[in-house]
């Protein structure tokens, strides 16, 4: 069993390509898009996650690139300051803008790792031996393993598992993020503004020469067409009509933006995450929310474990999973549960406890419990006991079932 097809080549694909050449499969990575994405809000690691970055041998790059963001404050409509983090509550161990973080991995893996870009799976018949794959441009080609790295809206989940509405779980939010001008001067800071229901605000990035605007908000399910972009804009432009304070500017900038994301604030669940020769791994399996913080770790540890698994299991899918679904769900259910208890303090549904919120922030320095915030994401983060697997002697190859 050595051929592994991958969809998805963000977070998760390529750091399952880099551990499965490691330890002798083949893969390849097929993406919609026409080359690694670009642009992205910041994403950050915690725990494990570090632990795995230096096991890849490219945590020093990774840092290289790092958004040193410091202290995150809240102002009221005037700008005038009301609360503020620490420069790690919302930025972990080490923080990193996604784009950065793609192009290390892919430069990491590419020499190795066949990318197949611009193109999807349709279909997939799996059989005794392995599954048949065919792609949206025509092409037809087999392989032992399928792995869907393909995020919140998995087609490989979709395709293996069945429909989306059975596993995604919405938050009541909706967040866009998009890459604008530095207009407030953020110096490796960040500004943000409450209204209930609705988050406001932006970081700097690159050497503050840029900015990346955050819109969070709470509602009902949107009926909106996923690929129409400047219907998406409007959308969240309507959302924050008239809330005063940077808004207009951060709107304006989000209209004209290089990059844009929009999407609901949601969690995948699942009672296991592999069917037969099929997986998931990262967002498609187990999406915590932007707001657990913890999305892109839990991709790179899910990706280690997913392949070192493979290899202890000398080849034996059926016990790698069923490995890989019981050493994962730990950290899973500890990085969904923080995504869900960080959205009320993120975005306060109402003016009592928002207020209740930046007076906590105010005397939390001052406290014995201080660094309390810290403590608990950590833990979070090291919900899970790593495995050595190249350390470890894999059992002898078996027959495929």
């Amino acid at each position: 069993m050595t051929t592994v097809l991958i969809s998805g080549a963000s977070v998760a694909g390529p750091a399952l390509a880099y551990w499965l050449h490691r330890y002798g499969y083949t893969p390849t990575v097929v993406e919609r898009a026409p080359a690694p994405r670009p642009g992205g809000y910041a994403v950050d690691f915690r725990g494990a996650s570090m632990t795995v970055l230096e096991r890849m041998g490219i945590l020093a790059k990774v840092q290289e690139k790092a958004t040193h963001l410091g202290e995150v404050e809240y102002v009221n409509a005037a700008g005038k300051r009301v609360a503020s983090t620490s420069s790690t509550a919302l930025s972990g161990e080490l923080e990193i803008l996604r784009g950065d973080l793609v192009d290390i991995l892919y430069a990491e893996t590419s020499e190795h790792t066949e990318y197949v870009f611009g193109d999807s799976i349709l279909s997939l018949t799996e059989d005794e031996t392995g599954v048949d794959v065919v792609f949206e441009s025509g092409r037809k080609r087999r392989f032992d393993l399928v792995i869907g790295a393909d995020g919140l809206h998995s087609a490989v989940r979709r395709l293996a598992f069945g429909p989306e509405s059975s596993y995604l779980h919405d938050l009541g939010y909706y967040v866009s993020v998009s890459t604008v001008a530095n207009h407030m001067g953020l110096d490796y800071a960040g500004r943000l503004y409450n209204e209930p229901g609705r988050t406001i605000g932006a970081y700097s990035s690159r050497q503050n020469t840029e900015a990346k605007a955050l819109f969070y908000f709470s509602s009902a399910k949107l009926d909106y067409d996923r690929r129409d972009i400047p219907a998406q804009k409007e959308l969240v432009a309507a959302q924050f009509a008239g809330i005063g304070w940077e808004a207009p500017r951060l709107i304006e900038g989000m209209r004209n933006a290089p990059d844009f994301y929009f999407d609901s604030v949601s969690q995948i669940k699942m009672d296991r995450y592999s069917r037969g020769r099929i997986a998931l791994v990262g967002d498609a399996g187990y999406c915590a929310s932007p707001l657990s913080g913890m999305g892109t770790s839990l991709a790179i540890v899910g990706a280690y474990v997913l392949a070192g698994e493979l290899h202890l299991a000398g080849g034996d899918h059926v016990r790698a999973f069923a490995a890989y679904d019981v050493r994962m769900r730990d950290l899973v259910t500890a990085c969904q549960k923080q995504g869900v208890e960080g959205a009320r303090w993120f975005i306060p549904a109402t003016k009592s406890f928002l207020k209740l919120r930046n007076l906590m922030f105010r005397i939390l320095p001052y406290m014995p419990w201080r660094n309390t915030i810290d403590e608990m994401s950590l833990k979070v983060g090291n919900a899970i006991e790593l495995r050595t697997y190249e350390d470890l002697q894999p059992l002898r190859a078996v027959p495929p079932r």
